[in-house]
Parts: structure tokens; C-alpha cells; sequence
């Protein structure tokens, strides 16, 4: 699993303009699992002498993601310190509604809201539908659907730059399905 993980994430910096590896981990304390993940990362990285690589502790990180978030490019860490970070840098860019979200394994791949269900607001029309739909534009760049990918994140960005066409969560008026609607205009051109 740890090879896995590494690998996918040196193949992710490749197609990015940084091209920079950093693993989280704790292997000061979690010596044996961490340091197993460490490891492997290691040398996985050793294939990829393109890409720059670096290590750092999650404590660390987590301080410089909410100081210096620009400072990282692709970061590959364990399940826990990846689901902790990536709520983290979530809440960076306005809340956890604005963070796309996949899992993807060998020949499978589901998109998924990065907050959950919200089973707090379930029915009452007030989720903000935008960590599902980044989600669908994730999927669809996996499967090399860039158009349709870059459609859905123009139409997004479009629409919550602008504070009358935000959900309610992001200071706006709209309820989840009436952003999805004016989302699917905006996208169909209506």
C-alpha cells in the first residue's frame, strides 16, 4: 500500500509545474509503521530523479500549510495524516464544501464529497454541493475527460466569485439545489 500510494503521487507531481514530493509522516515516534511508509517512499523516489522530494513531519506541516500552503506541491502521507491534512487545507480555502475529493485504487476509482453526508442538514437543501461536483471534475480529469473537467471548475470558479451566486455557507443566498441549477446553466451556456 505504501508503494502504491508513493507511486501515484511521484506520477502526479510529474504532470504538475513543481514537481515536488513531500512525505508526511511521524517517524520519530511511529517508528515501525511510518517508518515502513518512509522507507518506501524513499525508494520510490529514487526512480524519479525528476521530481524534487523532501520529507517533513506532520506537526510541521500542518504549521506550514496554514503559514505557507503555496510552499507545497504534491504531499503523500498515511491514511490518518492525510484525511487530518487535507480537512486542514479544506478549511484554508473557506471550509471543508470547497474541497474536492477522491479514492482511487488499481482499476477503480470513486469521487466523493470531501466532507461527507452532513447527515446534520440532510434534506433541508443547505449542503453546499461544491466538494461533490469538484469531485466529478477530479474524476473526470483521471479519465481524461479534460474538457468536461475544465467546463465544471470554470463554471465553479465563476460562480463563487461572485457573493449573490454562493451557497449560504460561503455568505451567499443560494440554497444546494438552486447553486446546482445555476451551475448546470452556466455550463450548458443558458
Amino acid at each position: 500500500a505504501s508503494y502504491n500510494i508513493a507511486k501515484a503521487a511521484f506520477e502526479l507531481a510529474m504532470k504538475r509545474q513543481k514537481k515536488t514530493v513531500t512525505a508526511i509522516h511521524k517517524a520519530t515516534v511511529m517508528r515501525l509503521s511510518d517508518g515502513l511508509f518512509l522507507d518506501t517512499v524513499r525508494d520510490v523516489a529514487k526512480t524519479y530523479p525528476q521530481i524534487a522530494y523532501d520529507e517533513m513531519l506532520v506537526d510541521a506541516a500542518a504549521a506550514l500549510l496554514v503559514r505557507d500552503p503555496g510552499r507545497f506541491d504534491v504531499l503523500v502521507t498515511t491514511n490518518m495524516f492525510g484525511d487530518i491534512l487535507s480537512d486542514l487545507a479544506s478549511e484554508l480555502s473557506g471550509g471543508l464544501g470547497l474541497a474536492g475529493s477522491l479514492n482511487a485504487g488499481h482499476g477503480h476509482i470513486m469521487a466523493q464529497a470531501q466532507h461527507g453526508s452532513a447527515p446534520d442538514i440532510a434534506g433541508q437543501d443547505k449542503a453546499n454541493p461544491t466538494s461533490l461536483i469538484l469531485s466529478l471534475a477530479m474524476l473526470l480529469e483521471q479519465w481524461e475527460e479534460t474538457k468536461a473537467a475544465a467546463w465544471i471548475n470554470g463554471a465553479l470558479a465563476t460562480l463563487l466569485a461572485n457573493a449573490k451566486t454562493r451557497t449560504t455557507d460561503l455568505g451567499g443566498m443560494l440554497t444546494c439545489s438552486a447553486f446546482a441549477a445555476l451551475l448546470c446553466q452556466h455550463i450548458s451556456g443558458d
